[in-house]
């Protein structure tokens, strides 16, 4: 068995008051996320997931008519997760935040659920060049409206004078996104506390970013 760790969607609190059937179904995006981190889209089974979720292989199909489906849906709650998490620190900011600190905040939450070690995250920023083209044009449409955010918070820091303006503000944004989501690849437990990661990667990404006094 592949070792366990915390799908997006668990949470014991929410089980109370759902049939069987919808715990049946969490039951089975959370082993297939646990496969699909491991072995990717093509080298995971719908028997491998059944396994995983102590099912017969038949059951899965009641759920869920083939494993594009479910790889879907498991990519999708991945990605919506980090999402989430970005915009509920920013919006606990305040109005009053400046767009430097908007920026900061996004890059730390970012990474800190990118962090979080849930197979559905994971695997979403792993397999998302593995899956079939229709797939991932929908996931793109997903990332394109998040990546919108980002593209908001850099150009109001660049028009309050705090970016310099001789870069291209989409090379910074793919920069930044390709950097705090690759780090599922080198992290450990071991590398040391995710807030203190998450802060310098923030002082690494935007301090050379900013414009100087001078104006240079």
């Amino acid at each position: 068995m592949i070792e366990p760790a915390p799908a997006a969607w668990d949470n014991p609190a929410e089980d109370r008051g759902h049939t069987k059937a919808e715990l049946t179904r969490r039951r089975i995006l959370d082993a297939a996320a646990k496969v699909f981190r491991v072995r990717g889209f093509v080298g995971s089974r719908l028997t491998d997931i059944a396994a995983e979720a102590n099912l017969q292989a038949g059951s899965l199909y009641y759920h869920f008519a083939s494993r594009e489906a479910l790889v879907e849906e498991v990519m999708w709650a991945g990605q919506l997760r980090t999402e989430e998490q970005v915009r509920q620190q920013l919006a606990a900011l305040g109005p009053e935040a400046t767009p430097m600190q908007r920026l900061r905040t996004a890059v730390e939450a970012h990474l800190l659920a990118v962090l979080s070690s849930t197979d559905a995250n994971s695997a979403s920023i792993k397999m998302i060049g593995q899956v079939p083209p229709d797939i991932r044009e929908r996931l793109l449409v997903g990332q394109r409206a998040y990546g919108d955010l980002w593209r908001g918070m850099l150009t109001d820091a660049r028009d309050a004078g705090d970016l310099r303006d001789d870069v291209d503000l989409s090379i910074v944004r793919m920069a930044i996104m390709g950097a705090l989501n690759w780090s599922v690849e080198w992290y450990h437990a071991d590398k040391g506390n995710p807030e203190k990661i998450a802060a310098d990667m923030a002082v690494v990404m935007l301090d050379g970013l900013r414009r100087r006094p001078d104006g240079s």
